[in-house]
């Protein structure tokens, strides 16, 4: 019953558009992305097509001259040297066509899917948080990446098959009509040989899709998954310090085999594929030379015309069977491109009734009756949530692990949509807003700080390199404690950091990037700061300070200070303490000190742990930095 739920879901998310519209779709693409490409796919056609028979009807024209001048008892060679001459010259035109036009075909071809991938990264980059952490949407990019990254089948491969087929058809259309008046029992057992063939390659298409493909897609998740894991320098140190090696090796071990599998099936349907072609044209051949020579017993016919029929049913069946393989190929190419384009399609947003966000300087963020349960989740990880941000106020949101402070802090971000009760600001619905005009209110600080493989300034400007305001990056960087790092970097915030595009970039400890992170928020100055425990890898005093001085620099901006540690609690205005998904406390430091209750409690859990060497400065921040021991 759950896999048939799951499979109805997948499947209201694919979307099936049919051959014709994709057709239309990849032919718009071609000429979106390279405008001269369906000229040259034109000329190509005809070209290509011309190849198949010429020498036919070559050899034709070679064995009349050469048999009327036997008959004759000629030995004069100038016509045949003229007939060279012009067959020379129309092979010299027509292969020189052929090799440019297939040349300049796949190229383009090779382009338009180049540029379509920029699509599906563009549409990785912007869509939702909270859709791509869904292990289905992975899949369905999975498959999307899969159509745009192989050049002979999905998106590429559809046009190869448009040019294939174009070719293809047109020397269908040109021998059927040489070869119709011959003996039209040749045409029909030569149709039914080609669509028998056909009917078997579509059956191994289709099986091919369904028992290959797409149960590849979840292992190309996982494979994908792996190599992140064991080429990461993030994992490096735990894999060498745990002697997580043979672990590894044996998960990887386990994913390729079930890999293999699907591939050796794969292998074999094709096997079998290719031995019933080699039959059926075993078949043909002998039935082309079995009629003709039955066609022609008894009649006065040239050995030039024998050969040019011979030639002309033989390129008609190749001709056919081509065109019917290629449509069955065409089929498959036609299902991946619905998987890219039902992944580019997806769309959760109504952006139809998105107003502008309000021009104030006052944003007030209020969670009426919010709550929030993961996909496939039967408790709630945020339950009946009722609060409120005033503008221009610090709030301290606190609590265990597994409390329910991130999943809070994703819903006000607008990472998450609530599933039950509404996000309001100033008065509206946060959904009636466009996102990205919305996630331009918040300078967020995240715990897992990622570094990109660019200079520090644009690490900081989180912008392209000629919008990068240099000065104020490093204006941001000294205010976020970075200036002593600076000041031993001969290249200052002009330095590359990491190592993986230049040689010479330079890595940062775990309690700078952090610092890195809070210079983000100082340059995007947005209305807005919210620090998700940020100060992790900090010790308790280093984190009272940074807090404490980054206060001050926010000056009058709300914020919001995620944090199972209380060093914050003290110059916020209000504090949000909650348990198990739910807000069981909200006051002041004093206030809930006073009450007695789980913040109290918490507090001084903390606070019999901290210490300090310096005994005076322990006095004053006993209250502001306690930390667990």
């Amino acid at each position: 019953m759950f896999k048939k739920k799951k499979k109805e879901e997948e499947n209201k998310l694919h979307t099936e558009y049919g051959i014709l519209k994709n057709t239309v779709y990849m032919l718009k693409k071609a000429r979106e992305y390279s405008p001269a490409l369906p000229a040259f796919m034109g000329i190509g056609i005809i070209s290509h097509s011309l190849m198949n028979y010429l020498w036919t009807f070559i050899s034709k024209f070679i064995l009349d001259i050469l048999e009327r001048q036997n008959e004759a008892g000629s030995s004069d060679i100038a016509p045949l040297l003229h007939t060279l001459v012009w067959v020379a010259a129309a092979e010299i035109v027509s292969t020189g066509l052929n090799v440019l036009t297939d040349n300049r075909c796949w190229y383009n071809m090779i382009l338009v899917r180049l540029r379509m991938i920029t699509e599906r990264v563009a549409k990785v980059l912007t869509l939702n948080y909270q859709v791509l952490e869904q292990p289905d949407i992975l899949d369905m990019h999975n498959k999307a990446s899969m159509a745009a990254n192989n050049n002979n089948e999905g998106l590429e491969g559809m046009l190869h098959k448009i040019y294939n087929i174009g070719a293809n058809a047109l020397t269908f259309i040109v021998t059927l009509t040489t070869i119709s008046v011959l003996d039209i029992r040749l045409i029909l057992i030569l149709v039914a040989i080609s669509f028998v063939q056909f009917l078997f390659f579509r059956y191994t298409v289709k099986k091919d899709k369904k028992m290959v493909w797409d149960k590849l897609s979840p292992v190309w998740r996982k494979i994908d998954y792996m190599q992140q894991a064991t080429q990461n320098f993030d994992y490096a140190k735990d894999i060498r310090l745990f002697g997580m090696k043979k672990w590894l090796m044996a998960k990887q071990h386990e994913i390729l085999s079930e890999k293999q599998e699907k591939r050796l099936y794969n292998i074999k349907l094709w096997i079998y594929n290719s031995i019933f072609a080699n039959g059926m044209l075993v078949l043909s051949t002998a039935a082309i030379y079995g009629i003709l020579i039955f066609t022609f017993l008894g009649r006065d016919i040239s050995i030039g015309d024998f050969t040019l029929y011979v030639g002309l049913s033989t390129a008609f069946t190749s001709a056919l069977t081509n065109v019917l393989n290629d449509l069955g190929g065409f089929k498959q190419c036609s299902l991946k491109v619905d998987d890219f384009r039902s992944f580019i399609d997806l769309e959760f947003d109504n952006g139809e009734n998105c107003i502008d966000i309000p021009k104030t300087d006052k944003y007030v963020f209020q969670f009426k009756n919010v709550s929030y349960r993961y996909k496939g989740q039967e408790g709630y990880a945020l339950k009946n949530l009722n609060l409120t941000l005033e503008a221009g106020k610090k709030l301290a949101v606190v609590g265990l692990n597994g409390a329910g402070k991130t999943t809070f802090i994703k819903l006000l971000l607008r990472l998450y949509d609530p599933t039950e009760g509404v996000i309001l600001l100033n008065g509206t619905d946060i959904r009636k807003f466009r996102r990205n005009e919305y996630y331009g209110l918040f300078s967020p600080v995240f715990q897992n700080v990622e570094i990109f493989a660019f200079p520090m300034a644009e690490n900081i400007s989180m912008k392209k390199t000629e919008e990068t305001d240099r000065e104020l990056s490093r204006q941001c960087a000294e205010k976020a404690g970075l200036k002593e790092k600076l000041d031993t970097l001969e290249k200052g915030v002009d330095t590359e950091l990491l190592k993986i595009l230049h040689d010479d970039g330079i890595d940062l400890s775990g309690g700078e990037k952090q610092k890195l992170a809070l210079a983000r928020a100082l340059y995007k100055n947005a209305p807005v700061i919210v620090l998700d425990e940020p100060t992790a890898a900090l010790d308790a005093l280093a984190e009272y300070r940074l807090y404490k001085s980054f206060n001050e620099i926010i000056g009058g901006k709300s914020a919001v200070y995620i944090s199972h540690r209380l060093s914050s609690t003290r110059f916020c205005d209000s504090i949000a303490m909650f348990k198990a998904g739910e807000l069981i406390e909200q006051g002041t430091h004093e206030e809930l000190l006073y009450k007695g209750g789980a913040y109290a409690e918490m507090f001084e859990i903390q606070a019999q742990y901290y210490k300090s060497e310096n005994s005076g400065e322990n006095e004053g921040l006993r209250e502001e930095a306690a930390v667990i021991g």
